[in-house]
């Protein structure tokens, strides 16, 4: 028993790696006082990492628009009337540019993604292509595409991909709300053939959809339940879209986000958990609590795929007050 808080400990800081957590004791992780789940976190984060180093990605949109997967927040759907274009597949040559560009900037990582269902043809030999050349500029290349066969999978990790993002988005009990054109399944089927191609797993999911902190419980366990857990744990906060299903949706509140993030970086110790879309939204105070909670990475650049995201220059000086090094 923790005399401090009179909860029962749910893991030692040091303890090895957990791919069991009930939902139980997920849930009592967020039922934490807020400063206790913090230090918690701060603990475990400490022993896999830096907590002064917070990893840099750079995210372009190669293909934009014209989705034909109705995902309730996104602005990119076919389904939803909103102020994006579809667009067709980048140059290969364009992409290398920004791909240098992102280099010279900072970042380590270049991720490249497309709004399609999965990705056929023509258009994929093009992002293998992508996946060589940005390779060869010295950076970590991460791709996300929609759904993957296997045979897809191998050629992409054949390629020299190094991360393949697909994320889960919700609870397996809420995702219906969200999205109906794809299932739950096709995604763990998805990232089941990514994993077995030996590409690393980038995998997390989105906050603030209108669902209870019960289905951020359901989701957290879900994603530590994947064995190995994912390399790279992407939490989204929504970002409200005009002329998406969930433009009204109240707004989360920050400290259940801080949470989201503490409770993450508990459960996977050594996973890199990533402040994703909605930073635009958060003042530098949460975003500071959010990389003390364990968050280690970030997506680096003015844009998120359609969405905005703080300039280079504003991190740079937030991780200067902050005496944090991007890597």
């Amino acid at each position: 028993m923790n005399l401090q808080t009179g909860t029962e400990p749910v893991q030692a800081a040091g303890g090895p790696l957990r791919f069991d957590w009930e939902p139980r004791e997920i849930g009592a992780l967020f039922e934490l006082p807020l400063n206790d789940l913090l230090y918690r976190a701060q603990q475990v984060h400490r022993q896999h990492f830096d907590p002064n180093e917070v990893q840099i990605s750079t995210l372009l949109s190669i293909k934009t628009g014209g989705c034909p997967e109705d995902c309730g927040y996104c602005s990119q759907s076919v389904h939803h009337e909103t102020a994006v274009e579809p667009e067709k597949l980048m140059d290969v040559e364009a992409v290398v540019a920004a791909a240098r560009k992102a280099r010279a900037s900072g970042a380590s990582r270049f991720c490249m993604g497309a709004a399609w269902r999965n990705p056929r043809g023509r258009n994929f030999e093009r992002v293998l292509e992508m996946v060589e050349q940005v390779q060869a500029e010295g950076l970590e290349t991460c791709m996300t595409l929609g759904m993957l066969d296997g045979d897809q999978a191998r050629r992409l990790h054949a390629a020299g991909l190094d991360y393949y993002n697909h994320n889960l988005d919700t609870s397996p009990e809420f995702y219906g709300e969200i999205i109906s054109t794809r299932t739950y399944e096709d995604r763990l089927e998805t990232l089941q053939h990514v994993r077995d191609a030996g590409i690393h797993v980038c995998c997390g999911g989105i906050v603030g959809l209108g669902e209870q902190r019960t289905d951020r419980v359901a989701l957290l366990e879900q994603l530590a339940r994947q064995k190995p857990h994912p390399e790279s744990v992407p939490v989204n906060m929504l970002v409200h879209v005009e002329g998406t299903p969930l433009d009204d949706v109240d707004p989360l509140d920050p400290f259940e986000f801080v949470r989201t993030i503490a409770v993450a970086r508990i459960l996977m110790p050594r996973s890199h958990v990533r402040l994703s879309a909605g930073r635009e939204q958060m003042n530098d105070e949460m975003q500071a609590l959010c990389f003390f909670a364990g968050a280690n990475s970030i997506f680096y650049g003015e844009h998120l795929l359609t969405t905005p995201n703080p300039e280079a220059d504003q991190d740079l000086r937030l991780f200067e007050r902050l005496g944090l090094r991007p890597v």
